[in-house]
This record gives structure tokens, C-alpha cells and sequence, in this order.
């Protein structure tokens, strides 16, 4: 038991950091909460956003998904696969599409407002999300973005639920 809750200790700081290394923050991923649900809540507040999605990374499987996609994404980015997949994920090719399944594990856990949160935040590329896009940073983000896009859709549903729930 101690040594499992050492691990799920790991998980989450692991997860916290390798995101802080890749250049995103909870800051941005607040960010992109309060773009999806500000016309909803008159009143709402950034650290309203800020704390629905430190509940999300709080969350074993999204510390999960954080830590398959970036190190996959790293693997891609040191050409380190083999290919066709090398190339397909270093370029983030568009009918790959299992990028956005990881992501959708992420978004299942808050149920299916999140999936039109993330489908719509995915088009639009608000904020950090289209930093991560820019191809011409030398970053592989095909897993990133999307995870990112995804704890920002299960936060924003979180904020929602609960925004429900208060009325």
C-alpha cells in the first residue's frame, strides 16, 4: 500500500512536470476553461478555472494520458519509432486520429458535455493550443494539444456540472 501511493505520489508530479517542461502551465489550460465557459457564468473568475482543472490533474487517468502522450511525442520528436508511424506522428498526420482518442479518456471522465467542449476548443485552437500547432517551434505535440484541449473540455464540464447543480 505505501509503495502504491508512493507511485500515485510520483504520477501526479511527474505529470505536473513534464507538462511545465513542455511549456504549458495550469495558467493556460485555465485560460482555455474560462474561454468555453465564460458567456455561461456572468460572474466567473479565473480562479474558479484554476480550480476545476488542478481537480482534472488531480485525477489518476489524466495524469495517465499526460504522461503516454508527452512521452510519446518526445519519442517522435528524438526519431526514435519506426516507421510509417515515425512520420505519421511527427507530422501529426490528420486521419491518425488515436491522439484524439487519448484525449477522449480524459474528457469521458466529466461525461458528454466535455465531448463537445473538446471538439469545439480542438477547431478553434484558442491560447496555448495553437502555440502547440505551430510546426514551427521544432516540438512534436501531436499527443499534447490534444491532451490539453481535453483537460481544458473536462474542467470546463466539471465548472458546469457543478455551476448545475448550485441552481
Amino acid at each position: 500500500m505505501k509503495d502504491e501511493k508512493k507511485v500515485i505520489n510520483m504520477t501526479e508530479k511527474t505529470a505536473r512536470q513534464w507538462l511545465h517542461e513542455r511549456g504549458v502551465e495550469v495558467k493556460d489550460i485555465a485560460e482555455l476553461v474560462y474561454f468555453l465557459q465564460e458567456k455561461y457564468h456572468q460572474n466567473l473568475k479565473m480562479e474558479e478555472c484554476i480550480q476545476n482543472v488542478e481537480r482534472v490533474l488531480s485525477k489518476r487517468e489524466v495524469q495517465n494520458a499526460i504522461l503516454t502522450g508527452i512521452q510519446l511525442d518526445i519519442m517522435a520528436e528524438k526519431g526514435m519509432m519506426e516507421e510509417p508511424l515515425q512520420t505519421i506522428i511527427a507530422t501529426d498526420e490528420g486521419l491518425y486520429g488515436i491522439d484524439e482518442i487519448l484525449a477522449f479518456a480524459i474528457v469521458n471522465v466529466y461525461g458528454s458535455i466535455g465531448f463537445t467542449n473538446y471538439g469545439y476548443i480542438d477547431k478553434q485552437k484558442p491560447g496555448i493550443l495553437k502555440e502547440l500547432n505551430d510546426k514551427s517551434s521544432g516540438k512534436c505535440n501531436t499527443f499534447l494539444d490534444d491532451i490539453v484541449g481535453a483537460i481544458a473540455a473536462a474542467a470546463s464540464s466539471r465548472l458546469a456540472h457543478r455551476a448545475a447543480n448550485a441552481e
